[in-house]
């Protein structure tokens, strides 16, 4: 799995220029390859008992006295490969037609192979180290990604920045598991399953937030979520392939799997992610409300969704499954609308502002379709996928933590307005093209991967979670709750969560699809402003971080001038100084020499006499 896409990348790379005729068909057939490892996979696991299903591999001895790199294949696991690969695959077809233009396609599909290793390798590895090397592969690759088109000064800070950002969150995630070896001297997941229980709170209280710390900044959660919306500056499928499947749910992936270090229910660690889970879908939800770059509304939306599912995720293992099946059912719903939008920039010159759309329903009707299909699963429509994924964190929540529950509810009610917005501005109402715009469908090298995951939008999630399948499938490899939970269809939170999210799409009908939008941004209230700047998360990061540094760094340069190297280069002046005063003693001539001997022999016999005379 992990070898395949790696490979392609390396002849991609290598070659070059050579490989730009055939480079993204190698891509696509190394992704697609990779997927049918998996599935081979999955099915090997299906096929054995429960107690069963942690299958090691073993590769070499890697750090000899603390890790060997191995893999593991549980269900875990191969839940996320299956989906990254699956849906990874379907990003890469559809990046044929999208970025058929581009002169350095064959260098986005390298890049693509590169992604979908680390992310592979992240999620399989049997050890932390292992996962941190992915984690850190991730991190390069998207970096990459987002700076594609490097060309252009936004994308390149765009880069900067998320590499940047996300510095912050792998030094939590290094340094939790520093304390995680001095602790238990091990870093291999099976060794501390039955250790975990033998540290103090303190210590797993230590761990827990500063693996939190590192899965905010890779899942784009409160404090560390600033790069997500520039990431948008990439091209559309690697908002796809980033943004819905793969690298921001590597938090949650984390925060999962280290389920030992966050729990028993009710640790702080545990209420921690829950609080910044919640505090996130809020956030975010409230970014989406007044973004009109459609794919910056899509990434406000990202955050608010991964909110959800760390908010599911700090429930412990009752609200595992929740977590893990709306993180799946996210990867298909999101990426199809992410690659949705890509199908309508493809169509309108590249356009991304949806004041200027408006009734593309009748010229992009796949794109419409499928887009709308993602839109009522995101938002919870009833018996599409995320009203089981989705509804079930939240009453789930309501059920555990009250306060946060109903704050989700109030997110999804946010959702309804947002997500409706989006959907009214850019396929309902009059068109406010541009003159030299003539909106097309898109080829089907880009429609059928959209149609793919719309039909997974539709039925993953009940699948996933009625009769508690997947629940029961993760259970060898995250443990399972005293008490199956049950989705119930009539429950309190699920009506106000429908009630909610329907006031909000009327609202979004009464000022985006039956009343004119202006093809120019009103200035709007206190609040709009608020969220079009992203609640100010960049002001706040200049003015605590920024600024501060700026100050610190020109400190320790003047320091470093005006006192380190002011007293080195002042002792060596001094020294220099002396040696060249002393150095005029020494002037060559006989004479001058025989004048000192005499006059020191003299000194030295006059004091001879008067120490005698004493």
């Amino acid at each position: 799995m992990i070898v395949l896409p790696l490979l392609g990348a390396l002849i991609l790379l290598v070659l070059n220029r050579r490989t730009d005729r055939w480079g993204h068909l190698l891509g696509v057939a190394m992704s697609l390859a990779s997927f049918v490892v998996a599935v081979l996979a999955f099915v090997e696991l299906l096929g054995l008992g429960e107690a069963e299903r942690r299958q090691a591999v073993h590769l070499y001895e890697f750090i000899p006295g603390m890790v060997d790199m191995g893999l593991l294949i549980d269900p875990l696991s191969i839940s996320f490969a299956l989906l990254i690969t699956g849906v990874g695959s379907l990003i890469h077809i559809y990046s044929i037609g999208y970025m058929s233009h581009d002169p350095d396609r064959r260098r986005f599909f390298a890049y693509l192979n590169l992604f979908v290793a680390a992310m592979l390798l992240l999620v399989l590895s049997d050890n932390y180290v292992g996962l941190f090397i992915g984690w850190e592969g991730v991190g390069l690759a998207s970096y990459l990604l987002i700076g594609f088109w490097q060309f252009k000064p936004s994308a390149a800070v765009a880069a900067k920045k998320a590499f940047v950002v996300n510095r912050v969150g792998d030094l939590g995630l290094l340094v939790g598991m520093f304390i995680v070896w001095t602790s238990f001297g091990t870093l291999a997941f099976a060794d501390l399953g039955a250790k975990v229980g033998t540290a103090s709170d303190g210590t797993l209280t230590a761990i827990g937030l500063l693996f939190l710390l590192g899965a905010c900044g890779k899942s784009a959660q409160l404090p560390l979520q600033s790069w997500l919306l520039d990431a948008m500056e990439g091209p559309t499928p690697v908002s796809a392939l980033i943004h819905a499947a793969t690298m921001v749910t590597a938090g949650v992936y984390l925060v999962v799997r280290s389920g030992g270090f966050f729990f028993p229910e009710g640790s702080p660690q545990a209420l921690a992610v829950a609080i910044v889970g919640a505090a996130t879908l809020l956030a975010g939800a409230i970014i989406g409300c007044a973004k009109d770059d459609i794919k910056k509304g899509l990434a406000g939306s990202t955050m608010s969704q991964i909110g959800y599912m760390m908010l599911g995720a700090g429930l412990g293992p009752v609200g595992y499954a929740f977590a893990i099946g709306h993180l799946i059912t996210h990867g298909f719903f999101k990426a199809n609308m992410f690659l949705g939008a890509g199908s309508v920039m493809h169509g309108m010159n590249d356009e991304v502002n949806m004041r200027k759309y408006g009734g593309l329903r009748k010229h992009m009707p796949i794109t419409f379709v499928t887009f709308f299909i993602g839109y009522l699963a995101i938002i919870g429509f009833p018996l599409l996928s995320g009203y089981f994924t989705k509804d079930g964190i939240i009453e789930t929540a309501v059920h555990h933590q009250p306060v946060l529950g109903w704050l989700a509810v109030i997110g999804a009610g946010l959702t309804g307005f947002y997500m409706s917005r989006m959907v009214f501005m850019t396929f309902f109402g009059e068109k406010r093209w541009d003159k030299d715009a003539h909106p097309h469908e898109s080829p089907a090298v880009m429609t059928w991967p959209l149609i793919i995951l719309a039909i997974g939008s539709i039925f993953l999630g009940g699948y996933l979670i009625l009769s508690n399948r997947l629940l029961l499938w993760l259970s060898p490899a995250v443990g399972r709750p005293e008490a199956l939970p049950e989705f119930h269809f009539l429950s309190t939170p699920g009506l106000a969560t429908l009630g909610l999210v329907a006031v909000g799409a009327a609202f979004a009908w009464m000022r985006y699809g039956r009343a004119t939008v202006p093809v120019v941004q009103p200035r709007g209230s206190f609040l709009t402003t608020f969220a079009r700047r992203d609640l100010y998360g960049d002001a706040i990061n200049e003015s605590l971080l920024m600024r501060p540094g700026q100050w610190l760094t020109r400190f320790a340069v003047y320091f470093d001038n005006r006192g380190i190297d002011g007293l080195v280069n002042g002792l060596a002046a001094g020294i220099g100084g002396s040696s060249g005063r002393l150095r005029r003693l020494q002037t060559g001539f006989a004479r001058t020499y025989a004048l000192s001997i005499l006059i020191g022999a003299a000194l030295v016999t006059g004091a001879l006499l008067l120490v005698g005379n004493i």
